[in-house]
């Protein structure tokens, strides 16, 4: 199956990209949590475990699981000067400026991590000082830096495979990043849709190098021609315009309308799909806590190349259902009760996963 079709959040799942948690999470300490965006240290066997059985159900139901890093060594794979170009831009965004180091890393890569997946996943595990070979560089820095430190920081949020780029209608966007640990994810994506014999014809509705923050997690395709995108703590404004422009302005997608939902700026709330997700037909699942404060927004083509925009301040559902073309019902986490609403969304609890209408992934906790 070449290309990518995502018009809906609720249709028959037929392919989707996961990543095993990995030797990333080994690299999680204590005083890096807040950095890499964990409140707490996963334990590794038990996130593979977890992980291995939500696939395993995705298998069973007839859906098949293709993994970022196996993709991605696909992609470079498909002309050797891509794995040199790779390292270089990989370790340039690691943070690494000076000559000395960016060669001691590459020698590192290329002397220990010949196979392509291999190298693929030691970039997404990060590097830390001691793994290095030591050498007398005449550097002060190396002198008084513990051998523990990270030289190069992991990617512990790459199982999120949705927010660094994620599928509109027959498009893709690959997103800036709210934050700068998490915007180094999105290479693997701009190396999958740019290179990959499979997806590298796909339209791209954003790019990683824009201004402007866009994450996965707050972009739903309600239907072939409709957008739900979350105005959030890590999506601006600017980019739902600048995405928009790029949609309408491509004569293959089918999207006309865009609904602009614009949801509390808090840790809580990060994503649109955190608060807010559809699971059948006429069916949504939400937080309690954002039907107070929530705006929408229409966004439409002018006719003209540019774009207009109406603020709908109706009842949520009656804007829902004027789009999904029947009445639908909100069903609130928690059955309506604040403490276990609020408890449920710290984890995830409106963040559920559809795999054909009606039939839906969620956590046991939830």
């Amino acid at each position: 199956m070449q290309g990518v079709n995502v018009k809906s959040e609720i249709g028959e799942l037929k392919k989707v990209i996961l990543h095993r948690p990995g030797d990333e999470l080994l690299n999680l300490t204590p005083n890096t949590l807040e950095e890499l965006l964990f409140d707490d240290i996963p334990f590794l066997p038990v996130a593979q475990e977890e992980h291995d059985a939500f696939a395993n159900i995705l298998r069973g139901e007839g859906v098949e699981v293709v993994y970022l890093e196996d993709l991605m060594a696909e992609a470079l794979d498909t002309d050797p000067a891509l794995r040199e170009k790779f390292l270089d831009q990989w370790i340039y965004e690691a943070g690494i400026r000076t000559e000395t180091y960016t060669r001691i890393i590459k020698d590192y890569m290329n002397s220990n991590y010949a196979g392509t997946k291999d190298m693929v996943m030691k970039t997404m595990a990060g590097i830390n000082l001691q793994e290095l070979p030591k050498k007398d560089t005449h550097l002060l820095v190396d002198m008084v830096s513990d051998r523990t430190k990270l030289v190069c920081a992991p990617m512990p949020n790459l199982y999120f495979t949705r927010d660094p780029f994620n599928m509109i209608g027959g498009g893709v966007g690959i997103n800036r990043m709210f934050s700068q640990t998490r915007n180094r994810e999105t290479i693997y994506g701009d190396y999958i849709f740019n290179y990959h014999p499979d997806f590298k014809d796909v339209p791209q509705y954003y790019h990683r190098d824009y201004t402007f923050h866009i994450e996965g997690g707050d972009v739903l395709n309600i239907n072939d021609h409709v957008l739900a995108i979350g105005i959030s703590q890590r999506t601006e404004p600017d980019a739902i315009d600048q995405l928009a422009h790029n949609v309408f302005s491509d004569e293959t997608s089918d999207i006309d309308t865009i609904l602009a939902f614009n949801i509390p700026v808090s840790r809580a709330f990060m994503h649109l799909d955190t608060v807010f997700t559809q699971i059948d037909r006429d069916k949504f699942t939400i937080h309690p806590g954002i039907m107070g404060p929530l705006t929408v927004f229409e966004i439409t083509p002018d006719g003209k190349g540019g774009t207009k925009i109406r603020e709908r301040n109706e009842d949520l559902e009656k804007v829902l259902s004027e789009y999904v073309g029947e009445s639908v019902r909100l069903i609130p986490c928690g059955g309506g009760d604040r403490i276990a609403a609020e408890r449920e969304q710290w984890n995830d609890g409106s963040n559920t996963l559809c795999v054909r209408p009606g039939t839906v992934v969620v956590y046991q906790r939830n």
